[in-house]
């Protein structure tokens, strides 16, 4: 269980976090949907004990995030960054290996290598296993950095934006992972998101950040209306419902003034590349 309550942070002067209160179950997929700077990668890291609060109280299956040890909140919760770069020459075996370390010592290390082999096999990069991790796309190194959290195995799990970097296939089959393991190991997931038709597919609870607070929260249902999302998205956005299938829909606009003008001026042919003057390179 995951419960954030009246929580607030600030960080030179600027409230990030303001007042905010949710709850993310255990068997359950949690969304996190805003848009830019609402804050859902400062909660997430509060979450994760990277970031401390200035007031109200966090709970990670009962551990304070920013009192608690790092071995106990890493048995607690595995949490996969946006920013899954790694600058050292590791193997990908060796980097999903490192989501066992927790448990480094206890009963669990016997399974170590059928865990990590599963893990792998799960963010479809078995594959992988032999390359070093610097010679890898961004797509699979965001596999590499799931498996990770795979083998932790948490009974808590974060994820940053871990669609980003995927092809559509992959998308799919992270998010559809995501969703079993909580349905089918009592997970408790919490996922930043920021394409909302993936989030409605996939996420049983959505929590709406904007501008550092709380704007909606409950089932998709409860969210997903045209009225609360264009609001809090600042553009007009319709929802429609298709046997059961909700699909958001932005409106289609084209450019503004101010856009215009840039386009005009870069599409004078008077300063295209065909006409400049050669630079003088005596």
């Amino acid at each position: 269980m995951i419960e954030v309550t009246n929580v607030s942070v600030s960080i030179s002067g600027k409230k990030l976090l303001d007042d905010v209160t949710f709850r993310a179950r255990p068997g359950e997929v949690t969304g996190l949907i805003g848009p830019n700077g609402a804050g859902k990668s400062t909660m997430l890291a509060v979450l994760s004990g990277d970031l401390e609060h200035q007031s109200g109280t966090v709970s990670v299956m009962g551990l304070d995030p920013a009192s608690s040890s790092k071995k106990e909140l890493a048995r607690a919760r595995a949490v996969m960054l946006q920013d899954v770069g790694v600058s050292f020459e590791f193997l990908v075996r060796d980097v999903v290996a490192m989501g066992r370390r927790p448990w480094e010592g206890t009963d669990r290390e016997t399974l170590d290598d059928r865990i990590i082999d599963s893990a792998l096999a799960a963010a479809d990069a078995t594959h992988l296993a032999g390359r070093d991790v610097i010679t890898l796309s961004g797509g699979e190194r965001a596999r590499v950095a799931l498996a990770r959290v795979l083998a932790q195995q948490t009974p808590v799990i974060m994820l940053d934006e871990p669609t980003a970097a995927l092809d559509i296939k992959h998308q799919e089959q992270v998010l559809g992972l995501v969703r079993s393991l909580a349905q089918q190991a009592h997970v408790a997931v919490i996922v930043v998101l920021h394409d909302l038709n993936a989030a409605a597919a996939y996420c049983d609870h959505i929590v709406c950040l904007a501008g550092g607070k709380v704007a909606a929260a409950g089932s998709v249902a409860e969210v997903y209306t045209d009225t609360t999302l264009s609001d809090i998205y600042g553009w007009p956005i319709s929802v429609s419902i298709t046997d059961d299938v909700v699909s958001v829909h932005p409106a289609r606009r084209y450019a503004t003034t101010s856009e215009a003008d840039f386009l005009s001026l870069v599409a004078n042919p008077e300063h295209t590349a065909d006409t400049l003057e050669p630079v003088n390179q005596s």
